[in-house]
């Protein structure tokens, strides 16, 4: 069992947050300092601040946003092994984002093409003191407007389809950067259709989490001939 509950004080907001000792024991393991865990609670006290007006995680979620959101994001930290920022596609509520740069203290931008989920990025960004860009623009553009230098990694969590999803990452992955996407249990289906137009070395990684999806791996990414 989870066992019960621990209070974390996260006096920037003035609430109180739940943290179980499951989750605690968890963010030892992956080695998550006292300093970013306390940034972390920050960011999920905002979070739900803002659920109540924007719909930023699934409603169902919300009780359970550690386990389901942040511990979720935080496994890829191990997979996080060259220097260099990030990029995260389709960021919506910062997941895994606005996680990554608190917890690694990498530069991550972060796009998203909704205007108010934008703003709750820029303030989450804000308040947890990251090392963050918010990119408020459509993926399609995405090659008009890429960062300099360009991100090592790219990442998305529940975006889309696995073909879309390359198409759209392409202008980084094809310059050598790494994808480390979430994906669900459509996953076989979605490799077998992007396989038809993309060329790709894969590591497929169990996600603790979700034990349906995986977290994919992908790298020298090049269009099939």
């Amino acid at each position: 069992t989870l066992g019960s509950p621990q209070p974390c004080q996260t006096a920037a907001l003035g609430k109180m947050t739940l943290v179980e000792p499951a989750v605690e024991a968890e963010l030892s393991r992956l080695n998550v300092s006292r300093e970013s865990r306390q940034r972390l609670a920050i960011y999920v006290e905002l979070l739900l601040h803002w659920q109540e007006r924007i719909n930023l995680i699934g409603p169902a979620t919300a009780p359970v946003v550690w386990q389901r959101h942040v511990l979720d994001s935080l496994q890829l930290l191990p997979l996080l092994v060259e220097p260099g920022s990030v990029a995260d596609l389709g960021s919506g509520a910062g997941l895994p984002g606005i996680v990554v740069a608190i917890a690694s203290g990498r530069h991550v931008h972060l796009y998203e093409s909704n205007q108010k989920k934008a703003a709750f990025l820029r303030e989450a960004t804000r308040v947890t003191g990251s090392s963050c860009e918010v990119h408020c623009l459509r993926l399609e553009t995405l090659s008009e407007k890429l960062p300099d230098p360009l991100p090592r990694y790219v990442t998305a969590r529940a975006l889309a389809p696995l073909p879309l999803l390359l198409e759209w990452a392409s202008p980084l992955m094809l310059a050598g950067a790494t994808g480390l996407f979430h994906k669900g249990q459509d996953l076989d289906s979605e490799l077998t259709e992007a396989t038809k137009y993309w060329k790709m070395k894969m590591n497929r990684h169990p996600n603790a989490t979700d034990s349906r999806g995986a977290i994919l791996e992908l790298t020298e990414l090049a269009h099939v001939d």
